[in-house]
C-alpha cells in the first residue's frame, strides 16, 4: 500500500488550464472522492495519477517513487472505469484471471486469488457467466474482482456507479463500503454526484474550474463550507442562499432584506463586526428553515408566502418566497395543511447559518 502525493499538478490543453496547482496529500489505505460539476478537472486529475494524461507541470509520487514519467502499467495502480471495459468473450473468471495470466503467475495461484475475490464481492456463482448475461451491478463487481486480484499499491475509480440506476447505485454503494472494510487499499473516486461523495469518502476533494475549492471530511465539508461554491454544490436540497444587509440596531446586530429581519446569534457577530462591507450572503440549509413561531434561543421569525409544496412522505419541502429570494425548507410535518399563496411563519436555527462575502464567495468566519 501507498499514499499518492500531487504536488503543484496542473494540466493545460493549449491554451485551456483543466488543473491548476492542485496540491493534495493521499494517506495509505485512505479513501479520498473527487466530487464536481462536469468540466470540473476531477476525472483529468485521475487520468493523470493513471498515467493516461501527461502532466504539464508538477509531481505526482506514488509512495516513494515519482511516477511523472512511467507508464500506466509500472505505476502499480487498478482502474475501474465507467464502462467496466470487460472483455465480452470471456467469463467473468477469464475476465478476474487475465491480468495475472499476462504476468505469467502460475495457473494455481491464479484460482487462489480468483476465488478469493469472487468470494469477497459475492459473485462464485457468476464466474461461468459472460458479461453479458451479469447485470450492470454483477458486471460491476467483476471489473472491482478483476482490480482486487492485482494487490495493487492504489485503486482509481472512475465514476464507477453513473452507468447504474438509482436503486442499484444505492446498493453498489453499501457493496463498495463493505469492499473497504474486507481490502484496505488507498483509493481515490471520482464522481459528480454529491450523495456518493458523502457516504463514500473519508475525504471529499471538491474542484471547480481545475482548482481544489475544499478537501476535508463529509462533514465538515457539510458544516464549515470554505466558501459559496462548496455550499451550494454539497447537500439535496441545496442550500439557501439570501442577500442581506448587516444592521446594527437595539444593541444587536441584525441581517435585513426586504420583508425579511432576523437577528445574528451573538457568537457570530465579532466575525461579522470586522467585515468592511456591510451586503453579505446569508446561507441556510432546508433543514434548519423552522415552521412556527420561533423558540427564544431561535431569535426573531419572520413571513414568508408559501409557493410550491412537495410531498416526500414522511416530511414536507415547501418552498416559499421571501426577501425578493425562494426559500427551501425541509423537515417539515407531512400532516401540516399549508395554503399556497398564504403567509407561512418561520424561523432559522442559529446553529445552521453561514455567511459568505457578496464578491469572493468565502466563508465569513
Amino acid at each position: 500500500m501507498a499514499q499518492v502525493v500531487l504536488e503543484e499538478v496542473n494540466k493545460e490543453y493549449g491554451s485551456v488550464r483543466a488543473v491548476v496547482d492542485v496540491n493534495l496529500t493521499i494517506a495509505n489505505e485512505e479513501f479520498v472522492v473527487l466530487v464536481g460539476p462536469s468540466g470540473c478537472g476531477k476525472s483529468t486529475t485521475l487520468r493523470m495519477v493513471a498515467g493516461l494524461e501527461e502532466i504539464t507541470r508538477g509531481v505526482i509520487r506514488i509512495g516513494e517513487r515519482v511516477v511523472n514519467r512511467l507508464p500506466p502499467k509500472d505505476r502499480d495502480i487498478a482502474m475501474v472505469f465507467q464502462n467496466y471495459a470487460l472483455y465480452q468473450h470471456m467469463t467473468a473468471y477469464d475476465n478476474l484471471a487475465f491480468g495475472l495470466r499476462n504476468r505469467k503467475v502460475p495457473e494455481a495461484d491464479i484460482k487462489t486469488e480468483v476465488m478469493h475475490a469472487a468470494a469477497v464481492l459475492g459473485i462464485e456463482q457468476l464466474l461461468s457467466r459472460k458479461p453479458r448475461e451479469l447485470s450492470g451491478g454483477q458486471q460491476q463487481r467483476v471489473a472491482l474482482g478483476r482490480c482486487m486480484v492485482r494487490h495493487p499499491q492504489v485503486f482509481l475509480f472512475d465514476e464507477p456507479l453513473s452507468n447504474l440506476d438509482a436503486k442499484l447505485r444505492a446498493q453498489m454503494r453499501i457493496e463498495l463500503k463493505r469492499l473497504r472494510e474486507r481490502v484496505a487499499t488507498t483509493s481515490i473516486y471520482v464522481t459528480h454526484d454529491q450523495v456518493e461523495a458523502m457516504t463514500l469518502g473519508d475525504r471529499v476533494v471538491v474542484m471547480l474550474d481545475g482548482r481544489i475549492q475544499q478537501a476535508a471530511t463529509p462533514l465538515v465539508i457539510y458544516n464549515r463550507p470554505r466558501n459559496r461554491f462548496v455550499a451550494g454544490f454539497i447537500g439535496a436540497p441545496a442550500m439557501n442562499f439570501l442577500s442581506v444587509e448587516l444592521q446594527n440596531s437595539d444593541d444587536r446586530l441584525h441581517a435585513v432584506a426586504e420583508n425579511f429581519r432576523i437577528r445574528v446569534p451573538q457568537d457570530r457577530v465579532g466575525e461579522l463586526s470586522r467585515q468592511r462591507t456591510r451586503d453579505v450572503v446569508l446561507g441556510v440549509r432546508p433543514e434548519h428553515v423552522l415552521m412556527g413561531e420561533p423558540r427564544p434561543e431561535h431569535g426573531t421569525g419572520f413571513d414568508a408566502n408559501v409557493e410550491v409544496t412537495e410531498q416526500l412522505g414522511a416530511e414536507l419541502l415547501v418552498a416559499v418566497r421571501v426577501g425578493g429570494a425562494t426559500l427551501l425548507a425541509s423537515r417539515i410535518d407531512a400532516e401540516a395543511t399549508l395554503v399556497l399563496h398564504q403567509p407561512l411563519r418561520l424561523s432559522l436555527d442559529p446553529r445552521g447559518l453561514h455567511f459568505f462575502d457578496r464578491k469572493s464567495g468565502e466563508a465569513i468566519r
